[in-house]
């Protein structure tokens, strides 16, 4: 396989989308998907052009070979990908009524949650420029938590650069946890994103601003908050940036985060200043938003340049 240039690792799970959308106890259907938050930024950098890598551990179950298969076809390399016997791959479930989007998850125990630091061959970081991680591994469990650690350090120590969405679950661990973990992983990481709801979650300090500056206090060279809709702002070098969204009609808001950091990570290879970042990175975002599923409406390199130029074309 290609050299990567970006490496991702966590889980992916199986998912069951009611459709349509409505109540699951009046569901004669589902649409099966696959979702998970680094495999969602795999697939949105591949489908740019970038040569990425997902790192996972499924279970030796139909769910896993369908999660491999889906990825994999994509054009995301998957060859460190590990099958563990006896650990069933996670499943989640997914409703929507009106506005309101409900999650279910089936993770506990999965063969995911094992990962550890014997898990991954270092090597496997050769020649990567980011390694991309979220805060949704080491809720897992505390091998998942205490891997997570290892992996920022191990890449640091590799000069490759750590990039970390926060991605807060409340179903997975609690605000004081996950603060406590982000603050122990923040020395070894470079770029950190959080969004902003859950930067006033998980540290209720006065303004964006404040949050942003009092992380990078704590080691990241850039700090991106995410703002949904209203855009994104960025702190790197003392200056604060901000950035506004694109309005687009949102059918499905899942998957907008791991788009808008895929588009960041995006910019970033491509050699773009902070605006640039941002924008690519709202660009990437709405994009998500305009239709249904954690990663199908994600662009092609073609199509992203097309929306940021603002060109159109009949389609016929």
């Amino acid at each position: 396989m290609t050299t990567p240039d970006v490496v991702t690792v966590g889980e992916t799970m199986l998912l069951g989308v009611v459709s349509p959308p409505g109540r699951l106890r009046h569901a004669r259907s589902l649409a099966v998907g696959i979702g998970g938050a680094e495999s969602n930024v795999a697939i949105a950098l591949a489908r740019l052009g970038v040569p990425t890598r997902w790192i996972g551990l499924l279970g030796q179950d139909e769910p896993g070979q369908t999660v491999l298969d889906r990825i994999r076809a994509e054009g995301v390399d998957t060859s460190a990908v590990q099958r563990v016997p006896d650990r069933p791959t996670g499943l989640y479930l997914r409703e929507q009524v009106g506005n309101t989007v409900h999650v279910t998850y089936y993770r506990r125990g999965s063969a995911a949650s094992t990962l550890s630091s014997d898990s991954i061959d270092p090597r496997q970081l050769d020649g990567a420029t980011w390694l991309h991680l979220t805060g949704i591994t080491p809720a897992l469990s505390p091998e998942c938590a205490t891997a997570t650690q290892w992996l920022a350090r191990t890449a640091r120590e590799a000069g490759v650069r750590v990039s970390y969405d926060v991605n807060f679950r409340s179903k997975l661990w609690d605000v004081a946890t996950a603060a406590s973990f982000t603050t122990t992983i923040l020395p070894w990481v470079d770029l950190l994103l959080v969004g902003t709801e859950e930067g006033r979650a998980l540290w209720p300090w006065d303004g964006d601003e404040q949050v942003a500056r009092r992380l990078a206090d704590q080691g990241p060279a850039e700090v991106v908050l995410k703002r949904g809709a209203e855009g994104a702002a960025c702190l790197e070098d003392g200056s604060f940036v901000q950035s506004p969204g694109f309005v687009v009609p949102e059918l499905d808001p899942i998957g907008a985060g791991d788009a808008f950091a895929a588009g960041y990570l995006f910019a970033h290879l491509s050699g773009g200043a902070v605006p640039q970042r941002l924008r690519t990175a709202n660009a990437l975002g709405a994009l998500c938003v305009r239709g249904h599923g954690d990663y199908e409406s994600l662009p092609s390199r073609g199509e992203l340049d097309d929306f940021l130029s603002d060109r159109t074309h009949l389609g016929r």
